[in-house]
């Protein structure tokens, strides 16, 4: 544990602790630092990312680095650990797409209680709880660990607090690599909504994907066709949950999933066309349980909503939600109000927002960032626009691969640039725009059997990257 204080403008205040993991370099002719991993969320915990990246990077590479985990404050093993309602996610809920004006209210208040119970439990806490905290937090554990500089890797929302910890103390940067990125100019209610629509794209190409193989999936042979199928799907779970646990947002949180890795297509497909075809319940409430179950505890979504909340300002007044969402659901209704009730509790967040943090990377000597396009939950825009706010740093976009997370995942171009630059600082040639365009992994295709199906999927997700929402 890491003692830092609550309050960075009362540091001889209240302590918290902040649980930090390390797995010590082996190779000391060739040591090259610490470097700190996040996984993302706000919420993700990194405390086993020593163990996770010593795979990604191989051991040779992870041999001369100190790899540190931590879990951010408020998260899972740091102290206090946020949690405000642990039955929050308890199947079944009800459904996110309002059918009418009560249904929408009912919503309203089920977030605004949400919002309340946090300001009861951690009233003092949640004044500082924003990224800059966190960030601060990071460079506690850099004095702790007794190093003049770190290195950092950050996946999704941790690519923001990377980009915040750089701002903050860019002399403290040696390697910054920042891997699906959060868009700093749309920081947060607006982000949201940009998620919309690109999961929106994402889940058009898995209809298309799921009819180009009609003959394993008998959903129709056309995207439309396992679009209506889909939805159709939906509703008789809003009629009658499967087994009591997996109503309309149970399936969509479990096929949002989807719109992360399109390596998950093959086993969500197979659920939906098995129920869908012959009412079977099995596959889907085990795809509910791998991908879209969040019922028991809640520590997650609590230092989410504390972080993205209090990090910027969000309309205060529900008549702008309703708009804006409405707007949204018209033409992106895979995601819009699954989206809107994972956010809505920023509206009567009990702590007013604090001050947006610039992001301003122009004193960073080095950085490297990866950037898919047709990445959903942080759309392709992010990276361009972080890559022009850090005018040292390198972009290596993905062409269309739609994945969530790129480094360390067995593409070489990708793979072989980021080893390269966590090795010995080695960067791309810079070019205009982006500077490298890598091909993005073939779509997969369904499995021969169930078995080589389930172990594909783990294979895929034993290491898998919490996204934004």
């Amino acid at each position: 544990m890491v003692e830092v204080p609550l309050d960075y403008g009362n540091p001889r205040g209240q302590k918290i602790k902040i649980a930090v993991s390390r797995k010590k370099a082996t190779d000391t002719a060739n040591y090259q630092g610490a470097v700190l991993f996040n996984p993302g969320g706000p919420g993700g915990s990194g405390l086993a990312y020593p163990a996770v990246m010593t795979t990604r990077l191989g051991a040779a590479l992870a041999a001369k680095y100190d790899l540190i985990g931590f879990d951010p404050r408020g998260v899972g093993s740091s102290e206090p650990a946020l949690r405000c309602d642990v039955h929050f996610f308890d199947p079944v809920r009800p459904d996110y797409v309002p059918s009418n004006l009560a249904e929408e209210l009912a919503w309203v208040k089920r977030s605004k209680g949400y919002a309340e119970a946090c300001g009861k439990t951690y009233g003092s806490l949640l004044d500082h709880m924003t990224t800059v905290d966190a960030a601060t937090d990071m460079d506690q554990i850099r004095k702790a660990l007794g190093q003049s500089q770190i290195s950092y890797v950050g996946y999704s929302y941790g690519t923001y607090l990377g980009a915040t910890y750089a701002t903050l103390f860019p002399t403290k940067v040696r390697r910054l690599v920042l891997d699906s990125i959060v868009n700093p100019e749309r920081v947060w209610y607006d982000a949201n909504i940009d998620q919309n629509h690109a999961f929106e794209a994402r889940a058009t190409d898995f209809f298309a994907w799921i009819a180009k193989y009609d003959a394993t999936y008998h959903l129709g042979t056309t995207g439309a066709d396992v679009e209506k199928a889909y939805y159709a799907a939906r509703a008789k779970l809003k009629a009658a949950p499967a087994e009591g646990r997996v109503g309309p947002d149970e399936f969509d949180d479990t096929y949002l999933a989807g719109g992360y890795l399109k390596s998950r297509w093959p086993l969500l497909a197979d659920a939906l066309s098995k129920y869908v075809t012959a009412s079977e319940t099995a596959p889907l409430l085990a795809a509910y349980a791998t991908y879209g179950d969040s019922s028991g505890d809640d520590n997650s979504f609590a230092v989410y909503s504390a972080v993205e909340c209090s990090d910027a300002k969000w309309p205060r007044n529900w008549a702008t939600w309703h708009r804006d969402w409405w707007q949204s659901y018209r033409t992106a209704p895979f995601l819009t109000w699954g989206n809107a009730w994972f956010n809505a509790q920023c509206a009567y967040w009990p702590v007013r927002a604090a001050r947006e943090q610039r992001i301003d990377g122009r004193q960073v000597k080095n950085a490297l960032f990866f950037q898919d396009t047709k990445d959903a939950a942080t759309p392709y825009q992010g990276g361009v626009e972080m890559h022009k706010r850090f005018p040292n740093s390198r972009l290596v976009v993905m062409d269309g691969g739609g994945n969530h997370g790129l480094t360390g995942r067995g593409n070489a171009c990708i793979d072989d640039i980021w080893k390269a630059y966590l090795s010995d600082g080695t960067l791309p040639a810079s070019m205009p725009g982006p500077d490298v365009h890598c091909a993005p992994f073939a779509d997969p295709v369904p499995p021969a059997s169930a078995t080589t199906l389930m172990k594909s999927s783990a294979a895929q997700d034993d290491d898998w990257v919490p996204g934004e929402r």
